[in-house]
């Protein structure tokens, strides 16, 4: 049995122009994905973010994963404060200038600096989107090959059933 045909990962600029527009045309890989912060790059950001000053961030913690894998409710853990965050949306929000890609990452801290606190933390991650089982950027990747709207949902949702209900 050979894999199925596989068209999340496009470099098509003409394609990801049109799906991406307000996004940077330089990244093509949605799939997996990393984004490092320094020390002092992640607590300003955080800071800027959520309005709370908690300090030299110590840790990032899992506190729920929905089974999907992804974030549902996380621990910052800073020298002055520590909160749980979640849902989703405001974890994506919190961790980055506009969203990261999707709440479907892990959190890796690097090495302590002379004060014991991590230096820097880096994420990394899976796909773009809210984890229901439709790349989007697949989705426009078969539509310009022209395949129809049927075809893009039955690769995405084998075994599912299109019905009009009107």
């Amino acid at each position: 049995m050979s894999a199925p045909e596989a068209f999340c990962n496009t470099t098509d600029s003409v394609i990801l122009g049109q799906v991406l527009n307000n996004y940077d045309q330089e990244t093509n890989d949605f799939y997996r994905w990393t984004v490092e912060y320094s020390q002092n790059e992640i607590a300003e950001l955080i800071k800027n973010r959520s309005g709370i000053d908690f300090g030299t961030i110590l840790a990032l913690e899992p506190v729920e994963r929905g089974t999907s894998g992804r974030l549902i409710r996380m621990r910052i853990v800073g020298s002055k404060k520590t909160l749980v965050i979640g849902k989703e949306l405001e974890i994506r929000r919190t961790l980055s200038t506009s969203h990261l890609f999707s709440s479907a990452f892990v959190v890796e801290a690097g090495e302590a600096g002379a004060d014991g606190a991590p230096v820097s933390f880096t994420l990394r991650g899976a796909g773009w989107g809210h984890g229901v089982g439709l790349c989007q950027i697949g989705a426009a990747v078969m539509g310009a090959k022209g395949y129809p709207y049927t075809d893009i949902l039955s690769h995405y949702f084998p075994g599912a059933d299109l019905t009009t209900l009107y």
